[in-house]
């Protein structure tokens, strides 16, 4: 009996973060054999836009990302740029001085990312909202490329792609995160082409303003919790990989690992949320996306890698490959223990950062499960350093 659940775990874990990925890429390709992927075009008028950018005290980079936003690709009369600068107590007035067009929508409380946006919503009166981070530089035509989606009226959210600037010089856990973010994006790829796409980002995402629903404040993961909520009450939520948003990787190995477990604790408690929401009955190709890109990672993996290393040792045995498969487990582990070693001795060596990486996102899982149900994970946190530009 060990040796058949050796065997399905092993699989869990391979489909979980390789064999989905190729499945996605049969189903995609049996798509397109019947049917013509939809083309966007630019719509005949394009609709008013708020891009709403929530900061706390990030006043150093205020000036860099006003500037960003005003110079992006969009009618001017058709889009208005807003602060959340809610709990702020540095000097963003002062940074947004220059910049007569920005709107400022602050308050002294400061409850978290959730509760400001909800309270910007209260604000916003056009058709398409689009969130993104003051730590991140949008591309040009990144606007455009989004809001010519929501043409389709099935589509309800259209998530731009993060990407991860890398460096030579970067961490293992920096470029880990790059590496990492350059795989995702290709199943998020994948995901709206089938269907949906699997959650958004918050570094760039976009809703239609009428499907926006107020989150409870101690909501972790906004924009996932926003965007799968309106997937789940039927609508699409679209990747567009043509409006990206950019910024550095994390400043060190705990800085990333800090925002890991965060997301950790956060994708518990969405779970736990989704459950009534996300159903096999209600949407079931939804379901098979949700459960094989999001659900799989963020419960059972990190445990049954655990349970694949005990259960090898008692199976050694058995014959060759349980010895193959064995010494395999062993020197993976060992190249992520000396990606560790090396990296706080600053020495880098990039065949080490996917095995390091890999098992910092498993350690986070278990450290998240944990924190969330201890329920020590507040909405309001202070954000992961970057590495600077």
């Amino acid at each position: 009996m060990l040796d058949v659940l050796f065997w399905m775990a092993i699989g869990i874990v391979f489909y979980a973060f390789l064999g989905y990925g190729l499945v996605l890429f049969i189903l995609v390709k049996a798509k397109n054999a019947f049917s013509s992927p939809r083309d966007r075009h630019e719509p005949e008028e394009w609709p008013r836009v708020s891009l709403v950018i929530p900061c706390f005290n990030e006043a150093d980079i205020m000036k860099s990302k006003a500037t960003n936003s005003l110079s992006l690709e969009y009618p001017d009369s058709k889009c208005e740029v807003v602060f959340i600068t809610d709990g702020s107590t540095d000097n963003f007035r002062e940074a947004l001085a220059e910049f007569p067009k920005v709107k400022i929508l602050h308050e002294d409380r400061r409850a978290g990312k959730t509760a400001a946006e909800n309270r910007a919503m209260e604000e916003i009166d056009t058709p398409i909202v689009v969130f993104t981070d003051a730590n991140t530089l949008l591309n040009k035509m990144a606007l455009k490329n989004i809001v010519r989606h929501f043409s389709d009226a099935q589509v309800g959210c259209v998530s731009g792609e993060k990407r991860v600037l890398i460096e030579e010089v970067d961490s293992a856990s920096s470029a880990g995160e790059g590496m990492y973010w350059k795989y995702e994006s290709f199943l998020k790829k994948l995901d709206s082409m089938l269907y949906s796409a699997v959650g958004a980002a918050g570094e760039l995402v976009a809703f239609r303003s009428s499907l926006y629903q107020p989150l409870p404040e101690d909501t972790i993961l906004d924009d996932f919790m926003q965007s799968m909520l309106i997937a789940s009450a039927g609508y699409r939520i679209v990747y567009e990989p043509e409006a990206y948003a950019m910024e550095s990787g994390s400043d060190s190995t705990g800085e990333e690992l800090k925002r890991k477990i965060r997301i950790s604790a956060g994708g518990w408690q969405s779970m736990k949320r989704l459950t009534s929401k996300i159903t096999p009955f209600k949407q079931p190709l939804l379901f098979f996306q949700y459960f094989s890109h999001r659900v799989l990672r963020w419960t059972v993996t990190p445990f049954l890698l655990v349970f694949i290393f005990i259960a090898n040792l008692f199976l050694w045995d058995q014959g060759w490959v349980y010895q193959v498969v064995m010494v395999g487990q062993f020197f993976f582990y060992l190249a992520a223990a000396l990606g560790y070693v090396l990296e706080n001795r600053k020495l880098r060596i990039k065949v080490l950062f996917v095995p390091y990486y890999f098992c910092l996102m498993n350690y986070a899982v278990i450290a998240g499960l944990i924190r969330f149900l201890k329920g020590s994970q507040k909405s309001t946190w202070e954000k992961a350093k970057r590495r600077q530009a």
